[in-house]
Formats: structure tokens, sequence, C-alpha cells
């Protein structure tokens, strides 16, 4: 029997844990609108500079330096690692909440940095892959031990894994640009975040915490064939690979707990090949425009929040329904259509 303790502080714990995420947008909608502007960007205006023969001497670098640096600060760093953490395995969209934190702090507003900021974006996520890496270390020994023919369990798991995880490979490389150009914007992200708000309130009166299913072990690689064509609808920014892989695998009729931890290890296996790709892609380009130190306190600051949100989350569904991601969801829209309208993003 739970204690009256553990129970009153559930709605302590969820609310700070969503609220992170509302406070760390409004806080930086008020630093942008009553605190000047966010960033310390060029003007239209051709800044004064020296060329021979056609080639711009070092102020234009200088001026590219000083944007970047005043882009990317050290509070900044920790407010998207913080976005990044809380929001990266719960059914709300990272994406979606990083893509629009970026446009309030006003990161990657110049052409100088624009790369740089979608490539960072991408690459934050390791603090994230961190969090499970040390959370689930047993499940993932396991895997390990399967992979070498030690632990059959852990080989039928890792099958089913590399199964879901094939379709977001595919998709990604042959759509990237596509995606990148006509949906990383505030309005698709609304769009999908409204969606997804309705779809989980009409879901969770329909799952029970403790509904029978099957185990994670006991997932085969067509139940990872079908959660993996899931979540190459995450594609689209705003609508979460974590609610797709978690919705699709109690579809095929998976336990509670074990749709989200399958939803958590093939996260693991996505972000992980997605940011070691944009590493290798673009990787420079991140060091190049922000250096290194503060892109670094982003990602410690994503490890931390990832911890936090994973165990709560993994708590909260315990005992609770799904409900609550659905309405965070439909309030972050709700927010930023009203940052849009104001011109702030």
């Amino acid at each position: 029997m739970r204690s009256t303790t553990t129970s009153a502080s559930r709605p302590r714990r969820w609310r700070l844990a969503l609220g992170v995420v509302l406070l760390a947008l409004l806080a930086a909608w008020a630093t942008t609108t009553f605190g000047g502007p966010a960033t310390a960007q060029p003007t239209t205006t051709e800044p004064a500079q020296v060329s021979v023969g056609g080639v711009s001497t070092a102020d234009d670098q200088a001026t590219a330096n000083a944007a970047a640096d005043a882009e990317l600060t050290t509070w900044k760093a920790v407010v998207l690692g913080v976005v990044e953490g809380v929001t990266e395995y719960l059914p709300i969209s990272s994406t979606g909440h990083l893509l629009v934190t970026q446009r309030v702090l006003g990161i990657g507003d110049t052409d100088a940095t624009k790369d740089a900021a979608d490539t960072y974006a991408i690459a934050i996520q390791f603090g994230a892959i961190l969090a499970v890496l040390v959370l689930y270390w047993r499940r993932i020994l396991s895997i390990v031990q399967g992979l070498l023919g030690r632990d059959p369990e852990g080989r039928r798991l890792l099958i089913s894994l590399v199964v879901a995880f094939v379709p977001a490979v595919i998709v990604g490389v042959v759509a990237e640009k596509a995606i990148k150009k006509h949906l990383f914007g505030p309005w698709p992200v609304v769009v999908a975040w409204l969606v997804g708000g309705v779809l989980l309130l009409w879901v969770a009166p329909k799952i029970r915490p403790d509904r029978p299913g099957f185990a994670i072990t006991d997932l085969t690689w067509r139940h990872g064939a079908v959660i993996g064509v899931a979540q190459v609808v995450a594609m689209w920014p705003g609508t979460s690979r974590s609610m797709v892989t978690i919705l699709a695998a109690l579809a095929v009729g998976a336990t509670v707990g074990a749709a989200v931890e399958f939803s958590f290890l093939l996260g693991l296996m996505t972000l992980g090949g997605a940011t070691l790709y944009e590493a290798a892609k673009d990787g420079s380009k991140v060091v190049d425009a922000y250096g290194w130190v503060d892109p670094l306190v982003g990602l410690v600051a994503a490890f931390f929040a990832a911890v936090v949100a994973v165990r709560w989350m993994v708590s909260w569904l315990q005992t609770r329904s799904l409900a609550i991601f659905g309405w965070e969801r439909i309030l972050v829209a709700a927010i930023t259509i009203s940052l849009i309208v104001a011109g702030t993003i």
C-alpha cells in the first residue's frame, strides 16, 4: 500500500517537471520582450570593413563571432539543455520545444549561425542518451550479451529494436532536406502539438496502467516493424517520437511499462544515430560558431534533466494516465501561437 506522502508528492513532481518547460519559454519571452533584443545581431546595413581586391578583412569574421557569442551564452545553453532533457522522452516533442525555445532566445537567427543552431539542437540529445544508458544499463547489458549469443531474451529484444530502427534511418536519409525545409517552423510544430494533444486525451481513458500485455522481452520483430513505421511519423517536428512509439507498442499488445521502456531503448538507437550523423557532418560548425564550453554545458544540463524526467514518467504511468501530456501539448501550443501573433518568434 502506497504511503500518503508518496501519493501527495506526485502532483508536485509533475508540476515541477512540466513547469520547467513552460517557465523556460515564458522567462525567455520576457527577456526578449522587456529586456531588449535577445541577440546582438548585425543589422541589414553593411558593416564597415576594408577589402583588398574584393576580399573582406577580418572585420566580417569579428562581427560574426560577436553575434555567435551573444546567441549562445551559458544561461541559454542551460535553458536549452533543460528543455531537451525534460521533453526528450516525454510524449510532448523535444524537437518542437527546442525549435520554439531557440526562436524565443534568438539562437540561429543569422545566416552565419543557423546551421550551427540546427545541428546543436540535435547534438544536445547526447545528454539525454547518456541518461538512458545510466538508468537502463542492466537492460542494455542484456542486449549486448544477446548480441554475443549469451542471452536469448536480450537477442530477441535487440532484433526487435533494430527492425524498429530501420524505417527511420531510410526515411531520414531520403527526406532530411525536405523535412528541414518545410516542417522546421513554428506553425508545423503547433499543428503537430495540437493533433497529438487531442489524440492523447482521446486514448488516455482507454489505457489502464495495469492493462495486461506483452513484456518487453516478448516483443517480436513483427512488433518492432509496426513500431518502427509509426516512428517515421515523428519526423514531423512537434509530433513526438516518444508518443508515437509508446502508442504503437501499446497497440501491438505491450504493457504500459514495456511500451515505455521499449520507446526509451529505441530512442537510444534513433537519437544516437542522428547525433553521430549530425556531429560527423556539421559538428565543426557548432564549435566554430559557439566554441565548446557552452555547448558542453547544455549537454550536461540535458543529462540531469533527462534523468529526472525519465524517473518521474515511469513513476507517473504506474498509476496515472497519459492525459497530462495531452494537456501540456495543447497548453504549449497555445503559448506558441500567442508568441507568433505577438511577433516574438
